[in-house]
């Protein structure tokens, strides 16, 4: 269902598991400010919201969106965080460039969470205008830095669900 048809903001802060003790990396792409600095700061807040510390977030600007698998696997070798969040905004434009972006970031992002066995979370916005990011940028179809968050604390509580239940072999 297109976010056109929803809007998961409001409804996923009610029902999220806690962040305590964990630890986030923020990866922010710089290109279309505006809008990416709306969404980082609701991911952040909703992170806070739900048991993390501000000192176990840490929120890195990096240029563009192209960049965002990179920077997540360098972030990931010096801090090591339970899950990153990728946050940048593509606006189509006249020439097919938007589509090989998205595309390339999409498979750079999901390649890297398995890679790295945790939670790589995919928050490029891909709207036709800017008008449609800023719907999605706090505007009528809330905010997906919010749902960015929500995301990753839930695949965290995946995690450890499952890590809880591994099978013991023998005696």
């Amino acid at each position: 269902m297109s976010s056109a048809d929803q809007s998961l903001s409001h409804a996923l802060q009610t029902e999220l598991p806690s962040g305590k003790d964990k630890t986030f990396a923020i990866i922010v792409a710089e290109w279309n400010h505006d809008i990416t600095s709306s969404l980082a700061q609701a991911c952040k807040q909703t992170l806070m919201d739900n048991d993390v510390a501000e000192n176990d977030i840490d929120v890195f600007w990096i240029p563009g969106a192209f960049e965002l698998p990179s920077a997540a696997k360098l972030i990931n070798t010096k801090h090591d965080p339970d899950a990153l969040i990728c946050i940048g905004c593509v606006i189509t434009g006249e020439t097919k460039h938007d589509e090989y972006i998205s595309s390339a970031v999409a498979s750079g992002i999901m390649s890297l969470s398995i890679g790295l066995n945790k939670p790589v979370i995919f928050g490029l916005l891909t709207p036709r205008d800017n008008q449609q990011a800023i719907d999605r940028a706090g505007g009528k179809h809330g905010n997906k830095g919010v749902e960015a968050a929500a995301t990753a604390l839930k695949m965290l509580n995946l995690q450890a669900s499952l890590d809880g239940n591994k099978k013991k072999i023998g005696f």
